[in-house]
């Protein structure tokens, strides 16, 4: 169980490391110009996105399953 567990968390923590580097090439930079500490804040941000936009697609398909609409 725990590693199925550690196999998503590493997916989603790749999946934020290349969003995150999209991110700061886009912004202009490089992620040579951030410290440790400005990187970590940056992919925990990406994380965060990635689960919440998973928890937000699991509640509509969900509701889809269950015949419900969020809007009546």
């Amino acid at each position: 169980m725990f590693d199925l567990k550690q196999k998503i968390n590493q997916k989603i923590r790749d999946k934020a490391i290349s969003r995150a580097e999209t991110r700061i090439l886009l912004a202009g930079k490089t992620p040579d110009e951030f410290d440790e500490i400005q990187l970590e804040i940056i992919v925990k941000e990406e994380e965060d996105k990635i689960i919440g936009n998973a928890k937000e697609k699991g509640l509509l398909a969900l509701t889809a399953l269950l015949g419900l609409s969020l809007w009546s």
